[in-house]
């Protein structure tokens, strides 16, 4: 059966006892994300009613709010991976309080026709903030019960008629008609027609009035009476599939524990809102992340890439000393856990470049068309500078941190020894293979200098990475780590297009020297014709994870060189 691509639709009105900014936090970074999860919504827009006034205000019958969804196939929507959304033991009980208190109306549409100008885009593909620049939305919505025919001549007239006419108005971008699903078999069918429109638009205009959408209702008036309801709505937010709205948020979590938010008043978070969540890839890896800093969905993102068998809690000083210099709050800051982590690596074999199409995908979830900075240590400093390289376009600045630009010949027996070490040991939790005592007490205490045992709070951080290590799962470890097993990014170095960084710990291994000959390879010049080099600066008192030891100096590091990005 071939698929029926549609829309739904969804009108709301919360009512006077729902703070607005409750009713937003709960739409947009919990209920709207949770369904772009799903394979078959390809999109979801919130548009605000810009037709209301102090003689015709907001009300159940005349709703302020409008969401849609296309889907790719409507037949989707009747099946359980998405109805059982509305479960009672799937939504959460903010959720079910919430929904209580607002007017909601939805309907499920099949696309009947779509027509667009020569210059259309739409309108989630654009990049800068087409939120604020607007997309404005014309809705007319006939309810009727027509014959066969009668219906037939509705759908020849948009053609026919009025497309050629409409489609000369300046400022028009698209229109598409829909009408009421197959799954719902009620008699009275709505035709919806949605006009998109460029902030300056000719709606009003007497070409407009010419191509006026509801001649054809005028016609078949005398069969049947016409419900008619034509509404106009600016852009008001375009939906990613990851929660990211930092401002006026509560305290929640949902029910999987994978999503949880902290407010300002929170103590885990004393430099603003927080949102942990997690995105799948394509290929359906789990990625969890942690998304805190600036509550402007525009600020500019700086995202954080951890070693390998650890968690982005090893970022925790770094963020800490960095939101302490109160100029670097107008910074969102993402750190996620990389492929590797847990046994939901994905079915793809990993490499560096799928890790660096990750972070490109995390940026799309987040819709985030620019990183200010990408940031990485060891794995994810290989990534980063990997990410700059090969998705230049997505990168302002990078910071590559204690990595190496080719793996060296003895990586892959090197870990496969590390992967046997766990493998002996064969320790589990609830009921899975992790990676052990063992292989960790040997990694941590080759990770950090012999001056962070020193019985106080940095040998209680080298345990608490240690934990880390300990706990990661043995089967995504094993995945996850064939990314080192051989790679080599030295031929494109002296050809990057984007400014960067290379910091290593002082105490690493021969990675000092090994950093130095990477920073004098690599070369860039931008888009902007600017170019240069990159600087190397090394962490005194710090090992192969700099930001766990020396957390405030590479903050400082950071902050220096972005002074320096255009951002």
């Amino acid at each position: 059966m071939s698929s029926k691509p549609g829309l739904l639709y969804v009108t709301m009105q919360p009512s006077p006892s729902l703070p607005i900014e409750r009713f937003h936090d709960w739409y947009n970074n919990e209920h709207g994300p949770l369904r772009l999860r799903l394979p078959f919504f390809r999109n979801g827009l919130r548009y605000r009613a810009s037709d209301l006034s102090s003689d015709q205000l907001a009300s159940a019958k005349r709703p302020e709010w409008l969401a849609i969804y296309d889907v790719t196939d409507t037949e989707e929507l009747g099946k359980p991976v998405y109805t059982r959304l509305r479960d009672a033991d799937v939504k959460t009980s903010r959720e079910k309080e919430t929904m209580k208190q607002i007017k909601v109306d939805r309907e499920i549409l099949d696309l009947a026709g779509e027509w667009k100008s020569e210059s259309f885009e739409e309108v989630e593909t654009l990049r800068g903030d087409v939120e604020t620049e607007g997309n404005v939305l014309m809705v007319v919505s006939v309810k009727l019960q027509l014959s066969k025919a009668a219906e037939e001549q509705v759908l020849n007239w948009f053609p026919s008629e009025h497309i050629p006419l409409v489609s000369k108005s300046p400022g028009w971008r698209r229109t598409r008609h829909f009408v009421t699903s197959s799954l719902d078999d009620q008699h009275v069918r709505t035709f919806l027609t949605l006009h998109e429109w460029a902030p300056s638009n000719s709606i009003g205009g007497s070409e407009f009035r010419q191509a006026s959408t509801i001649e054809w209702v005028q016609r078949l008036n005398k069969e049947t009476a016409a419900d008619i309801s034509i509404r106009t709505y600016n852009l008001h937010l375009i939906f990613g599939s990851a929660p990211r709205h930092l401002g006026d948020i509560a305290e929640w979590s949902y029910s999987n524990d994978m999503t949880r938010t902290f407010p300002p008043t929170d103590p885990t978070s004393p430099f603003g809102s927080a949102i942990e969540s997690y995105i799948t890839t394509p290929d359906g890896a789990a990625l969890p992340f942690r998304l805190e800093g600036s509550p402007s969905p525009s600020a500019p993102l700086i995202v954080c890439i951890n070693s390998i068998l650890t968690t982005y809690p090893i970022w925790d000083s770094f963020v800490s000393s960095f939101f302490a210099h109160p100029p670097n709050r107008r910074y969102r800051i993402l750190r996620y856990n990389p492929r590797g982590r847990s046994q939901h690596t994905g079915t793809a074999p990993v490499s560096i470049d799928l890790l660096a199409a990750d972070a490109i995908t995390l940026l799309d979830a987040l819709r985030v068309p620019k990183a200010a900075c990408v940031i990485g240590v060891s794995l994810g400093g290989i990534t980063a500078l990997n990410t700059a390289l090969k998705h230049a376009g997505r990168v302002e600045a990078f910071v590559s941190c204690d990595t190496n630009a080719r793996a060296p010949p003895s990586n892959a027996a090197a870990w496969d020894e590390r992967i046997a070490v766990a493998e002996k040991e064969g320790l589990t939790a609830d009921g899975k293979a992790v990676v052990g005592e063992r292989l960790a007490e040997m990694t941590v205490r080759r990770w950090f200098v012999g001056e962070s045992y020193d019985g106080g709070a940095m040998e209680r951080e080298a345990e608490r990475v240690k934990e880390m290590v300990r706990t990661n799962s043995l089967e995504g470890f094993r995945r996850g780590v064939r990314a080192l097993y051989a790679y080599d990014v030295g031929g494109e170095m002296a050809e990057g297009k984007v400014r960067g960084l290379f910091v290593v710990g002082k105490g690493d291994g021969v990675l000092p020297d090994t950093m130095k000959k990477m920073a004098d390879a690599y070369r860039w010049r931008g888009a902007d014709g600017k170019e240069g080099g990159v600087e190397l600066k090394v962490v005194d008192g710090a090992g192969h994870l700099p930001m766990v030891e020396q957390g405030g100096a590479v903050a400082k590091l950071v902050q220096e060189f972005l002074a320096e990005v255009p951002v």
